[in-house]
């Protein structure tokens, strides 16, 4: 099978089944990830770029390798170092690297929307590496992996998810693509930070404590705060939200006792979650690594047609 869509852009307008697709695809492609000698021919041929206008270590790194992995030519442009700084358009950037024949762009941008903007005006496969507080949708589908390989389903299982809901594109992919697979999610954060009015429209509870939220779910995800998306201050000091929604220890016993602990990184220890907790048995933060790079193969294989120069197996 094939994703009938040119791009990825978002978990909202995927469906269960479309979502089904890609962990199925990344689960079978995640034993190779995992060999010592890792290089397969099935992209041959296809070109892909990797262009972030945003800092970024996991999913950049895990983009590039999962390309090179499966085959395909892959090239990394700096913000600093492209024609951005010249003056030249998103769009136009778009069209230069379509005529250089270009089959796939993985693009983080700092603006919601640019990766739409982009993918409605080339032929190219865009694919969403983070658009401002829009989606992150590749993030998204790692942690949905990461839950459903450890719990063996997301039917029904109870995820928090805490903290800078307002600012995480990663809160708002997992909302549409865990409730789609039947999770049910609560999310706690600071008034500043969580628009209850706005949220509970998404069919998802909000509270105000976040021990209520914690209170025997399956799934704890802790987020970093957005600093750098604020604009103000949104928070009387780091300490402060640490003291009143830092996943500590005592506040993780309130989950159930087998619950997972996710969390996208950079982590923040001793703001969102103590080193203790970080480092626990719970914690599931570096298999969420490891499960974005088979994330990543997967989109790149769907997006390109399923098979290019053999199966993936």
């Amino acid at each position: 099978m094939v994703l009938k869509r040119k791009d990825l852009l978002g978990l909202k307008d995927l469906s269960k089944e479309e979502l089904e697709l890609i962990l199925d695809t990344a689960d079978s492609l995640k034993e190779f990830a995992t060999r010592k000698y890792k290089k397969l021919p099935t992209l041959k041929g296809v070109s892909m770029i990797n262009m972030f206008y945003e800092p970024s270590t996991r999913t950049r790194a895990s983009f590039e390798l999962a390309g090179k992995y499966l085959g395909a030519d892959t090239v990394n442009i700096n913000s600093s170092a492209s024609s951005v700084v010249k003056g030249e358009s998103l769009v136009d950037t778009g069209k230069t690297l379509e005529a250089l024949g270009v089959n796939i762009v993985v693009m983080r941008h700092p603006m919601a929307g640019s990766c739409k903007l982009l993918a409605d005006n080339v032929t190219s496969s865009i694919i969403n590496a983070g658009d401002g507080t829009h989606e992150h949708p590749t993030q998204a589908l790692l942690d949905m992996m990461t839950i459903r390989e450890q719990l063996t389903s997301l039917k029904g299982k109870k995820v928090a998810i805490v903290g800078d809901i307002a600012h995480s594109r990663v809160a708002k992919s997992n909302i549409w693509g865990l409730t789609k697979l039947g999770a049910e999610v609560a999310l706690s954060g600071p008034p500043t930070l969580l628009d209850h009015n706005k949220f509970t429209k998404l069919n998802v509870t909000c509270h105000h404590k976040v021990e209520d939220a914690l209170k025997d779910v399956d799934v704890v995800m802790a987020l970093r705060i957005q600093k750098e998306r604020q604009g103000t201050t949104l928070i009387p000091s780091l300490r402060e939200y640490a003291r009143l929604y830092g996943i500590t220890k005592e506040r993780l016993s309130l989950a159930k006792k087998d619950a997972l602990l996710l969390h996208p990184g950079p982590i923040n220890r001793g703001i969102e979650l103590t080193g203790e907790v970080a480092d626990s048995l719970k914690s599931r933060i570096n298999e969420q690594v490891t499960n974005g790079l088979a994330i990543r193969m997967a989109l790149l294989y769907l997006l390109s047609g399923g098979e290019q120069n053999g199966n993936i197996a």
